[in-house]
């Protein structure tokens, strides 16, 4: 399923946080975002969650117009940041709502999550602790994990290895690879880490005050020279 935007343009006061005139997203890629703070990653994330609305242009996710209904959401997996959890829950309590919310039945539920045990690395469930007491890398395991919860044809994360030990930060490279690969779902993911993004994406944006400024090709990685010399020549 493409992602298709046009035209598309979100300002806050004199701040130009996205304008971009043609993207599409194709089925199946991984595509990688980059760009220093207040390049317009997250804001674009949100325009295609419908979580803000845009000033002008269109974006669509297939054939659906998020702005205009809910459709989305039933292919759609996502984490941005904590304000996607209910911290006054336990990961296995937040876990069920997300599986009750996406019609999973509970062994169907349970046996996705063993999928994750090992990026869980035995710090996330059965502690019995909510997620407001735990650690900020537990709780980015959790909104990831739930992101893809529902087997999404489409998988959007910000800044998914930010607050990962080097650990969680492998494992969770070889989780998207791997469910890229056996679904055919297309993700999107921002970061900052460049080196993470070069590995898993086949293609990388570079954003810089909302508008993509280089749309590169990354078969092997080719992007990574032209990548590390923009940001060292800042």
């Amino acid at each position: 399923m493409n992602i298709n935007i046009n035209n598309l343009k979100k300002s806050f006061g004199d701040t130009i946080a996205c304008d971009i005139d043609n993207l599409t997203i194709h089925s199946g890629e991984i595509f990688g975002m980059v760009g220093n703070n207040g390049a317009g990653k997250t804001t674009l994330f949100r325009l295609i969650l419908d979580l803000i609305k845009a000033d002008e242009g269109s974006l669509n996710i297939g054939d659906i117009n998020p702005a205009e209904s809910e459709e989305w959401k039933n292919v759609t997996g996502a984490y941005i940041d904590e304000s996607f959890l209910i911290e006054f829950l336990t990961p296995e309590e937040y876990f069920s709502f997300i599986g009750k919310v996406c019609g999973i039945k509970e062994p169907t539920l349970k046996e996705r999550l063993t999928k994750f045990e090992r990026f869980m690395n035995g710090e996330v469930t059965g502690k019995k602790k909510l997620i407001r007491d735990m650690s900020a890398g537990n709780k980015q395991k959790v909104g990831i994990i739930a992101a893809m919860l529902n087997e999404p044809e489409i998988l959007i994360l910000d800044e998914p290895f930010n607050f990962l030990d080097p650990s969680g930060q492998s494992m969770l490279k070889r989780i998207l690879k791997e469910y890229n690969a056996t679904t055919g779902a297309t993700i999107i993911i921002s970061s900052h880490n460049l080196s993470h993004t070069i590995d898993i994406s086949s293609r990388i944006a570079l954003l810089e005050h909302g508008r993509i400024i280089k749309d590169l090709a990354n078969d092997a990685g080719i992007a990574s020279q032209e990548l590390t010399e923009y940001f060292e020549n800042i």
